[in-house]
């Protein structure tokens, strides 16, 4: 008598783009860490209550100790966000995070961060070149490559949605509802209201902006640098308006008509 196998399994596991803090530390004063992040949990709870905080010790000279980490850990909880992992960095980043119990996220190391103490590498000199022995014969001129448009949203972007452009601009043609998030590595357009979150420049480009022609936004960021509706002028709310980062501030103006 054959007996039936379930080859179903019990659970699918997925990689996918999710928007998630960073919360880059660079002075370890645990109280004032802590008092920060519980006014920002205050501002917009909504946004911030019970939000998964990646911890990024890469702006300080030295590693803290586990007890330190603990208690900061311990704090951002009584804020009332949620430490899931620390952002990668060194060695010793990676053996603080096996004795807290975190994983590490990879994804969340700055360009301009050294691994291990090492130096970046010098450039390698270009080479000699020889002379040649005779002309070479012309190559044909190769066809101009087509502009990408960029990813297009024509739908409206739901509550709980999240539209990701990965490496291009991102245009939403109606809504991006309350609860939505957009993200793009380039521009963000939004030919309609914004409701939700929008983020422009997600892999740290600084020239990206967000465009919008119904400002509602719960929060807006570009690379990294953002502003929640609590920080955002009442006269901005409802007119089109333009969002870019100059001097690692974020602007926000109303765009004219």
């Amino acid at each position: 008598m054959s007996v039936a196998v379930d080859y179903e399994q019990a659970g699918e596991l997925k990689i996918g783009q999710v928007g998630i803090a960073n919360l880059r530390v660079r002075t370890l004063d645990v109280a004032r860490l802590v008092d920060e992040m519980r006014g920002r949990v205050q501002r917009a709870p909504k946004l911030f209550a019970r939000a998964a905080v990646v911890i990024d010790f890469g702006g300080l000279s030295q590693t803290p100790d586990t007890a330190s980490a603990r208690a900061l850990l311990d704090g951002l909880r009584d804020a009332g966000v949620l430490p899931v992992a620390l952002a990668y960095g060194t060695s010793e980043t990676e053996r603080l995070a096996e004795a807290l119990g975190l994983p590490l996220l990879a994804k969340f190391r700055a360009s301009y961060e050294r691994v291990d103490g090492a130096a970046p590498a010098e450039p390698s000199p270009p080479p000699r070149r020889e002379p040649a022995a005779a002309a070479a014969p012309p190559q044909p001129v190769a066809a101009p490559a087509t502009a990408s448009p960029g990813l297009i949203q024509a739908k409206p972007v739901r509550s709980g949605q999240q539209i990701y452009a990965d490496n291009r601009d991102l245009t939403v043609l109606t809504t991006v509802g309350a609860g939505a998030e957009v993200i793009a590595d380039g521009s963000v357009h939004i030919y309609g209201p914004l409701r939700g979150r929008a983020l422009a420049g997600a892999q740290g480009n600084e020239q990206a902006r967000i465009f919008c022609r119904e400002f509602h936004a719960e929060l807006v960021a570009i690379a990294g640098h953002y502003k929640v509706l609590e920080d955002i002028p009442k006269e901005l709310r409802g007119k089109a308006v333009q969002v870019w980062l100059e001097d690692e501030q974020l602007k926000i103006a109303a765009l004219d008509p």
